[in-house]
């Protein structure tokens, strides 16, 4: 058991919610934030208010985010770890059929946000020499038919994730990109706009990751010893591989 403290963002679902499991069982105190404060509270009722503590804001809400991060308990102001997760895709048409509010709202939130986030806990991870794992996809590697500016938004946080790494050589700080190929979470209810059988078909049969499996990868890096940073995971269930490059034909 530890007294480590972690802020997971994204916390009241998906990877979010399965890291706070997670990291709790590994004695570690949590500081779960997200927008729907009834999921997060029901997080601290589980395990208590001296190991969780909610932080319900929406992560566009710069101001929120730091009155937030100010109103901290004294037990959870000590940060060792951010784990950059929340974030979302939106809408899944071609670049000339999407909609502009969605592309504006996926940078706001996975570009944004994520930036903000880690430029306010900078100073004290630094002076704790303790970790960021940020959350990408394999959609930033890999370009596919609608995913336009969500495989863009996780392109820039692995992209991201290397700078810091150069920015903070010899600080002892660790950043490591995680990047999760296909995985069963409210990720394409939400991309769909609440289409559960869409859902469903996408997953059925292909035995998709997990959000535990996901935890898991995140606590193995957050507790690997000091002198060793885990740059990029790139995971993907066996069922899925890269697939081959498109080619259009004159009929």
């Amino acid at each position: 058991m530890t007294s480590k403290t972690a802020w997971i963002t994204g916390a009241s679902s998906g990877f979010g919610a399965a890291a706070v499991e997670r990291f709790v069982a590994g004695g570690w105190r949590v500081i779960a934030s997200g927008r729907r404060a009834e999921r997060l509270q029901q997080l601290v009722d589980r395990h208590g208010a001296d190991k969780v503590h909610a932080a319900a804001f929406d992560m566009r809400d710069e101001s929120a985010m730091r009155a937030a991060h100010a109103a901290l308990p004294p037990a959870f102001a000590a940060i060792d770890l951010l784990l950059n997760n929340a974030g979302l895709a939106l809408g899944t048409s071609p670049a000339q059929q999407a909609d502009l509010a969605q592309w504006k709202q996926m940078i706001d939130t996975n570009v944004t946000a994520l930036v903000t986030m880690t430029h306010l806990l900078l100073p004290q991870l630094i002076e704790r020499r303790g970790a960021i794992v940020n959350i990408s996809s394999i959609a930033g590697s890999y370009a596919y038919r609608g995913g336009n500016v969500y495989g863009a938004s996780k392109a820039f946080v692995t992209q991201f994730s290397q700078n810091l790494r150069c920015d903070l050589h010899g600080t002892g700080v660790r950043v490591s990109s995680i990047e999760p190929g296909m995985a069963e979470t409210e990720f394409t209810v939400v991309r769909t706009g609440g289409d559960q059988a869409a859902s469903d078909q996408l997953y059925a049969g292909a035995h998709p990751i997990t959000a535990g499996d996901i935890a898991d990868t995140i606590w193995w890096i957050a507790n690997m010893p000091p002198h060793l940073n885990v740059n990029r995971v790139e995971v993907m269930p066996v069922s899925q591989s890269a697939a081959g490059l498109q080619v259009a034909r004159d009929a």
